[in-house]
């Protein structure tokens, strides 16, 4: 389809021993199975997604069209397009979501804020 994002293919990859300290500014899919001491900032206008597995850990704001958290986030979370807080999802921080999909067992110790696209730039 055109224009559909491709969620399977991973550009970036934060190995789960590895400690980022900094932000990471991306573009395309980045996958997150250590931890990030900085912000998660997908490029504007790009057709960018983050996935945080469980043994993931951001501390700091993640932005990014589409954000699909297993892990945990110690921070705000901006998601454009769309965002999906799996079972084991732990979010410290404000939602600001266009499209949400929760599961039973994910928390959000924050505001969850539905906000349109324009409004999450």
């Amino acid at each position: 389809m055109k224009g559909k994002k491709d969620i399977t293919k991973i550009d970036s990859l934060i190995g789960i021993h590895t400690i980022v300290e900094g932000n990471i500014h991306f573009a395309g899919g980045l996958h997150i199975e250590g931890k990030v001491n900085g912000n998660v900032l997908s490029d504007e206008g790009q057709n960018a997604f983050v996935i945080l597995t469980e043994s993931g850990v951001v501390e700091g704001e993640v932005r990014s069209p589409t954000v699909i958290l297993h892990g945990t986030v110690k921070g705000d979370v901006y998601a454009t397009e769309s965002l999906e807080l799996a079972i084991h999802a732990n979010v410290h921080g404000n939602v600001y979501y266009n499209l949400m999909k929760i599961a039973v067992g994910a928390a959000v110790d924050g505001n969850l804020i539905h906000a349109m696209h324009d409004v999450l730039k």
